[in-house]
């Protein structure tokens, strides 16, 4: 087998990330413990938040995605 066949791609591993979210939340609810769920949402947003706040948005140009569209 090759190796690229053993290696996941990016909408596996997000679709994986997506179930085993969906799987804590409900547990979560489930056994009633939302402060729990409070302080991983609240988490979670300030790392959204620092993730952009980082990111370099100005080094990103349209050119490529013209270059792809046309």
């Amino acid at each position: 087998m090759s190796k690229s066949s053993k290696k996941l791609g990016r909408r596996s591993v997000a679709l994986l990330w997506l179930v085993a979210v969906a799987i804590v939340i409900g547990v979560l609810i489930a056994i009633e413990q939302i402060p729990v769920l409070y302080l991983l949402a609240t988490l979670a947003l300030v790392a959204l938040l620092l993730l952009v706040a980082y990111s370099d948005l100005e080094s990103v140009g349209r050119g490529d995605h013209e270059e792809a569209a046309g």
